[in-house]
């Protein structure tokens, strides 16, 4: 009697068509995107010939490189506390039995993912604006921690899921030995689990360089990050130099990918 074959979702009548209508879905604005970002025209689409001085006039304007600024410096600050706070989340809910209680605490830190932005926004807003009128204070820190508390599960999903796939072989091995749990963390989990925290740290990142929403409901006067630059700059005057941008923020994203790529590669 004949095995019969196990089913393949690639072989069912229109897989193909569907597959390519996908995909030129997915990246067809984004091409389009790229190649009027070098449009010599005023109009962002309409051709006008090829041209750089929109990246120029981009690069020169002293709004957008006060933008970038802030942009980086939020994410970056966001992506290491956020990664942190995840990093001890995924080890205290891993390196354990299951307990009373941990699917709560699992709904909770993932809480940002499942309820909506808006929701979250509105929710830092009213809890900020109590704190400024209290302190007086009305710098970055708000932004940075809004961005860390939003970001915390997109940083915690990638560090679980790599504790969850390693062998606790080691972990023992070094317990065997008398390591103590401080040591057993430094020279054997944490070397084993650095890829997942890259990965929760570069998502993390690339999650606060490009939020609006959180952002422009808890920032205070004069504090725009770049997404919140563009958003400003579509209600005035649209021009080439957004498209510029929007491919400056592309192609920062698709190095971090890479370079991710080649450092977990190399730790594997």
């Amino acid at each position: 009697m004949a095995k019969p074959r196990a089913f393949d979702v690639t072989t069912l009548p229109g897989f193909t068509l569907i597959a390519v209508l996908a995909f030129i879905l997915l990246y067809a604005p984004i091409v389009t995107l790229v190649v009027y970002s070098f449009n010599g025209g005023n109009s962002v689409n309409q051709w006008g010939g090829f041209s750089l001085d929109w990246y120029a006039v981009a690069a020169q304007n002293e709004a957008v490189q006060a933008a970038t600024a802030r942009s980086l410096i939020i994410a970056l600050w966001a992506s290491v506390i956020s990664t942190t706070l995840a990093t001890m989340a995924a080890l205290g809910t891993t390196r354990r039995g299951k307990f009373r209680g941990q699917t709560v605490i699992y709904i909770i830190i993932n809480q940002p993912l499942m309820v909506p932005e808006i929701v979250t926004a509105v929710a830092l807003l009213i809890f900020f604006s109590s704190v400024k009128i209290a302190t007086g204070y009305t710098g970055l820190g708000y932004l940075i921690l809004a961005h860390s508390a939003f970001c915390i599960p997109f940083a915690y999903l990638p560090i679980k899921a790599r504790l969850e796939g390693m062998d606790t072989s080691m972990e023992t091995a070094a317990a065997d030995l008398y390591a103590s749990a401080w040591q057993s963390f430094r020279y054997v989990t944490l070397p084993l689990l650095f890829p997942g925290v890259i990965a929760g740290a570069m998502l993390a990142f690339i999650i606060s360089l490009d939020n609006v929403i959180i952002t422009e409901f808890v920032k205070s006067a004069g504090q725009d990050t770049l997404p919140t630059y563009m958003l400003g700059q579509l209600r005035r005057a649209l021009t080439p130099e957004v498209n510029a941008i929007s491919t400056a923020l592309l192609v920062v994203t698709v190095l971090i990918l890479t370079l991710f790529v080649f450092v977990t590669k190399k730790r594997d």
